[in-house]
């Protein structure tokens, strides 16, 4: 089995402390093969929080997580028009990660992240042509066998979140095109501080074939319609199960294990599996 821990949305700056422990807490115990973090690492890419935000990548890491990560909007400058023009990424690259397209393979899992943040935007992402090559070649280099797994802050699929529509990555035929080209199963985003998991086909009609997991926020003090919250996921024997970890004002306690298989052409919840410990 491939476990992987899915954070989002740390927005360090305006973050709790006692969540952040937690949250290193819970990750230690669940012992998982990949962290992965889509987006959002900060409030206002600020010096003080990037390097609150790499401190807490270098707690994981020195207790032996490795981390894949991808940048958010909100990591990219809002009030510094200068720096949010001409170097937008200059600080995640310093602090987080220099590469804004990381990839890792695991037994039996390749995961992928592509940058969705624009300068031009302050809140919605896009992706270009470049990037949807990149998908392709990359994938195209990984076992036919494999799980892959395509990680962006911004959500592929428009999503309803109490009531309000996030929209979904700009040029998204463009990023569906490669999704389907490459054979991805799994997608992994956040941005919408909300988690779910779902089939694409009960989102667009006549699409499917991958399963689209949202995570909420994590460590933020900013919420919506859910308290903070991260997922576990757990891949074997063709199978991707799903834990939602959320917060109960003392620790992260995980929900009943939503599990999934692929079944004529869509991702289906099988008989729920008892919650991961």
């Amino acid at each position: 089995m491939t476990r992987l821990v899915h954070l989002s949305d740390l927005h360090f700056g305006a973050h709790d402390d006692q969540l952040v422990e937690a949250v290193e807490a819970a990750v230690g115990g669940l012992k998982p093969d990949l962290v992965v973090i889509s987006g959002d690492f900060t409030q206002r890419a600020r010096t003080e929080q990037f390097r609150e935000a790499c401190r807490f990548l270098e707690r994981l890491q020195g207790r032996g997580h490795e981390v894949l990560g991808v940048p958010g909007n909100h990591d990219v400058p809002l009030y510094d028009v200068m720096r949010r023009f001409l170097s937008p990424l200059s600080r995640y690259r310093r602090f987080i990660d220099e590469s804004l397209c990381p990839f890792i393979e695991l037994p039996g899992v390749a995961v992928l992240g592509i940058n969705t943040a624009r300068s031009l935007t302050f809140k919605d992402g896009r992706i270009n042509r470049d990037q949807v090559d990149f998908i392709r070649e990359t994938f195209d280099r990984t076992p036919a066998d494999a799980v892959r797994i395509l990680v962006t802050h911004h959500p592929l699929f428009a999503l309803t979140v109490g009531g309000e529509v996030e929209r979904a990555v700009g040029r998204q035929g463009l990023a569906l095109g490669a999704v389907e080209d490459s054979g991805v199963d799994v997608l992994l985003a956040g941005h919408a501080h909300h988690a779910s998991s779902q089939d694409a086909g009960d989102l667009v009609t006549r699409s499917g074939g991958v399963l689209v997991v949202q995570a909420g926020t994590a460590t933020s003090t900013r919420v919506r319609h859910q308290e903070q919250s991260f997922n576990t996921i757990d891949i074997a024997d063709g199978r991707v199960a799903i834990s939602v970890h959320g917060w109960d004002g003392a620790a992260f306690t995980a929900a009943e294990a939503r599990p999934y298989e692929y079944q004529d052409g869509r991702w289906r919840v099988l008989e729920a599996e008892e919650p991961a410990h």
